[in-house]
């Protein structure tokens, strides 16, 4: 019985992450209106959860294995919903950002600890069922989350995205205090790389940092010191990684299998396609197309649908095809995928015309990718070391995510400022008003008119707002399609058709 009550502690807890991911994208264009933020403030509110968790992900599986996986996993979920409390009554958007951050450390301290301790719980065939179990739970939660977002923003309000996690929060503690058994490695090491982790969480906000500065036309000096900083603090976290006698990510692992490195470069690639693409689609649903929230938290089920119905299948393809044909065909689909979000104009037609081809693209070619990836380097690494191998393509993946805003949002701010101008210089609009999106153009590159727009003016800076949002979506889109393509090469020309095991070839 213990069994069962560990799986549903780890689903449920796992869950609020993934709930809490895939609502608040959706929620966004409701809090910037409400918050009054600019488009940098929005995505430091997504940034700052995923920094933390990226950086700091593989530390909290490391402390889980020494000081009790158990324990970590209670304390991680206890911080996750205190954080959680914290932005559903912030204030304002800095206190919101701060409470996020405190998010991002629970989670990474709680989720890899959901899947250890499934995996010191099971053995065998049992471990394959639960983590499957896991895994399905972990898609259908994945698909609840934008609807659940979009309907509390829309019929309540944006807090309550944040106020669901209170009472799961309440009952994984309860199960996983009562239930649980405690259990650690008792052959860990002792020590902690804090210096890796430390490394890597200066390294990516500095480098996240500068990209946001970046977009705005007074920061692009000091965004680009800081872009230059964080590669330089993460260059030397490489340096330190490979010198530490425990390092949180060893090296060795990539040098002594050339298909985990290749698979690895593939994630980031595509994770940052992923992660670019799809942070701006809720703004321009909302804002741009007029869609409710609730709907477009819909748009995306198809996705998520296809995930859960397909995984069982999709997982066996690697023995069955080898790593290289489905990892390309993945990589191309949503290549495909992605110049497909970019065809439609405003008000071109229903979601079914013009948005669910892209998002069934998208879809199919997760199913060659997502599960084949997972079993590429699962394969292509030592199995004494396929947890360690796992929380490091996490990670890539995280990091890719978190970088992928950002630095989208460099191509996007730069397209939409050019068309807003053209625009505006076209438009019959009050002086008032040019000085006003002169000075505030991170309000107008959000996707909405600002309230202290004259009225007049309203309607025509509305069509250029509208008009330049879709050029810079657009602009994402065609670069999250060469990324794809890229992968897509890369998997082709570097993966063999089939995988020997432990093979660094």
């Amino acid at each position: 019985m213990s069994k069962t009550w560990v799986l549903v502690a780890a689903i449920l807890g796992s869950s609020m992450s993934f709930i809490d991911g895939s609502a608040v994208n959706v929620a966004l264009p409701i809090m910037q209106r409400e918050l009054v933020a600019t488009t940098g403030q929005m995505q430091w509110v997504i940034e700052a959860y995923a920094l933390f968790l990226s950086a700091l992900i593989l530390v909290g599986g490391s402390l889980g294995d020494l000081f009790g996986r158990r324990k970590l996993f209670v304390i991680g979920i206890a911080i996750f919903a205190m954080a959680s409390v914290a932005c559903a009554v912030a204030p304002g958007i800095i206190v919101l950002i701060v409470a996020r951050s405190v998010q991002g450390i629970g989670a990474a301290l709680a989720v890899p600890e959901s899947l250890a301790l499934i995996s010191v719980t099971f053995t065998g065939a049992e471990r394959g069922k639960a983590i499957g179990t896991w895994s399905g739970f972990a898609s259908l939660t994945g698909a609840a989350g934008p609807v659940i977002g979009g309907y509390l923003a829309q019929t309540a309000s944006w807090r309550w995205v944040f106020l669901i996690n209170v009472p799961l929060a309440i009952l994984v503690l309860a199960i996983a205090i009562l239930r649980v058994p405690e259990s650690r490695d008792e052959q860990a090491a002792r020590e902690i790389d804090w210096t890796g982790a430390l490394l890597a969480t200066v390294g990516l906000g500095a480098l996240v940092y500068g990209l946001i500065r970046v977009q705005l036309a007074d920061g692009r000096i000091d965004g680009t010191a800081f872009i230059v900083v964080g590669l330089m603090v993460l260059g030397f976290f490489v340096v330190a990684e490979r010198r530490a006698k425990h390092p949180m990510m060893p090296l060795s692992m990539f040098s002594a299998s050339r298909v985990f490195t290749i698979a690895n470069l593939y994630t980031f690639a595509l994770y940052l396609a992923l992660g670019g693409s799809l942070y701006f689609f809720p703004y321009l649903l909302i804002d741009v197309q007029g869609y409710s929230p609730t709907a477009a938290g819909a748009t995306f089920l198809p996705f998520v649908i296809l995930q859960f119905g397909c995984s069982r299948w999709s997982g066996g393809l690697v023995q069955r095809l080898g790593a290289r044909t489905p990892l390309v065909a993945g990589a191309a689909l949503a290549g495909c995928a992605y110049v497909l979000y970019s065809l439609p104009g405003i008000g071109g037609g229903t979601y079914w015309t013009t948005y669910f081809p892209a998002v069934l693209v998208l879809g199919l070619g997760a199913v060659f990718f997502i599960a084949p990836l997972t079993t590429t380097v699962f394969d292509s690494s030592d199995p004494q070391l396929s947890g360690l191998a796992s929380g490091i393509n996490n990670a890539v993946a995280r990091s890719a995510g978190l970088i992928a805003i950002a630095l989208f949002g460099v191509i996007f701010a730069g397209v939409f400022s050019a068309g807003f101008d053209a625009r505006l210089r076209q438009a019959h609009i009050s002086a008032e008003t040019r000085t006003l999106a002169n000075a505030e153009r991170a309000r107008f590159a959000a996707g909405t008119v600002p309230p202290d727009v004259p009225a007049a003016d309203r309607p025509a800076v509305s069509v250029a707002v509208k008009e330049s949002y879709l050029a810079g979506f657009r602009s994402v889109q065609y670069t999250s399609a060469l990324v794809a393509f890229c992968a897509a090469i890369v998997a082709f020309f570097a993966l063999p058709s089939r995988l020997r095991e432990h093979s660094n070839a």
